[in-house]
């Protein structure tokens, strides 16, 4: 299936991959809108607290599509673009979605969430830079890039289950939620299954054309894959994150946003970036471009968030840091194409 996508791709006007990839990226921002959804209404009927279910079940929802992507790009040989996804996605949280939500309102800190998992942020992707580095010479990483083992995939799934029962402590630990919503409430259980299996089958089937589709979009740009991976393909898999933060920014609910960028973040690494190591024999490659450009910038914008936490007024982080965040993305991903012509 993945060659004859290939082989057909090649053949396509460049309208028709254009038209191809920005569907698929609609595809996949819906998909996973019908999956975070669904998993909810099954997880209060099984009378799970709302609480668990936002730490668990939303986090991970909203990190499948960057899961289905990497892993899918991964098991079809282009393991450059499935690391490229998760670290991308990262930058694109970050910069990009956190700096939108601050332009919109500023957001105020949720401290149980910046002080316990936002330093587990913080590690999560130092680890990934360090698992990556060729230890025997790793100034060779810029030169030659690295690779993210296998087995470092497996120990990523391990720390997964660790955090996500972590989580669930946690989340235990907060108030009450309100009851599941009358509409919910009238959902029969078999439909809500049969809707969540259908979001879960657009997300794939989105995913398997955009893979193909962006690569080929490389290809044609004479841009290594794991920059496309980094910028437009992280984009569309972030885009579940996106409506989450924009929504709860726009309610006024600013310490959902900034929870579900931490947690999308953690994820990206061990969710995201665990699962398609695993699934590879070879690892995932880290090319030098990653060393370059884009580990750097994802350590750059979590450091700049960070500072942004400590030094946030009023408990908020107010438009300017928003600002901050937002061209810090918008430089990074002119300059990670510029690097790509040079």
């Amino acid at each position: 299936m993945a060659e004859y996508l290939d082989s057909l791709v090649v053949t396509w006007p460049w309208w028709a991959l254009m038209l191809t990839i920005a569907v698929s990226i609609l595809a996949l921002g819906k998909g996973a809108d019908w999956l975070v959804e669904d998993a909810v209404v099954i997880s209060l009927r099984w009378g799970v607290p709302q609480a668990v279910i936002g730490a668990t079940v939303i986090s991970l929802g909203t990190t499948t599509p960057e899961a289905v992507v990497s892993v899918l790009a991964a098991v079809n040989g282009r393991s450059e673009m499935a690391l490229g996804n998760a670290v991308g996605s990262i930058i694109c949280d970050t910069g990009l979605i956190l700096g939108i939500g601050c332009l919109i309102t500023p957001l105020p800190l949720d401290p149980r969430v910046v002080n316990r998992q936002g330093w587990a942020q913080i590690a999560t992707g130092v680890l990934l830079v360090a698992a990556c580095l060729p230890w025997a010479d790793p100034l060779s990483a810029f030169s030659g890039g690295g690779r993210l083992p296998q087995a470092v995939g497996f120990l990523l799934l391990g720390l997964l289950v660790l955090y996500l029962g972590w989580s669930v402590h946690l989340a235990r630990e907060a108030p009450a939620e309100a009851p599941l919503d009358a509409e919910a409430g009238r959902r029969t259980l078999v439909w809500t299954a049969m809707s969540l299996m259908a979001g879960l089958a657009t997300v794939v089937i989105a995913s398997s054309l955009l893979i193909p589709s962006a690569a080929e979009l490389a290809n044609r740009l004479n841009v290594p894959p794991s920059i496309i991976a980094v910028t437009l393909v992280a984009f569309g898999t972030s885009l579940p994150e996106l409506m989450v933060v924009v929504t709860a920014a726009r309610k006024g609910q600013g310490g959902l946003a900034i929870g579900n960028v931490i947690g999308a973040d953690i994820l990206n690494v061990l969710f995201v970036a665990g699962a398609a190591a695993a699934v590879t024999p070879g690892g995932l490659e880290a090319d030098h471009y990653f060393f370059l450009m884009q580990f750097p910038a994802m350590l750059l914008l979590l450091a700049i968030f960070r500072v942004g936490i400590s030094t946030a007024r009023d408990g908020k982080l107010e438009r300017p840091f928003g600002l901050a965040l937002l061209g810090t993305y918008l430089a990074v991903t002119l300059t990670s194409y510029l690097l790509a012509g040079a």
